[in-house]
């Protein structure tokens, strides 16, 4: 079985949707990172009031 891409660079271009893809990735993982922040303020928060 050989690879669909046959480097690295084809791999990150994703066939010309690679900024879309890589995108969508990039600001999924920014909208978790910021819901755990945020998940982490609140916590503190209660504890502190508790």
């Amino acid at each position: 079985m050989t690879p669909y891409w046959s480097s690295v660079a084809d791999f990150l271009a994703m066939g010309g949707y690679g900024l879309y893809v890589w995108g969508a990735f990039g600001v999924t993982a920014l909208a978790l990172l910021l819901e755990l922040l945020a998940l982490r303020g609140r916590r503190r928060r209660l504890e502190d009031e508790g």
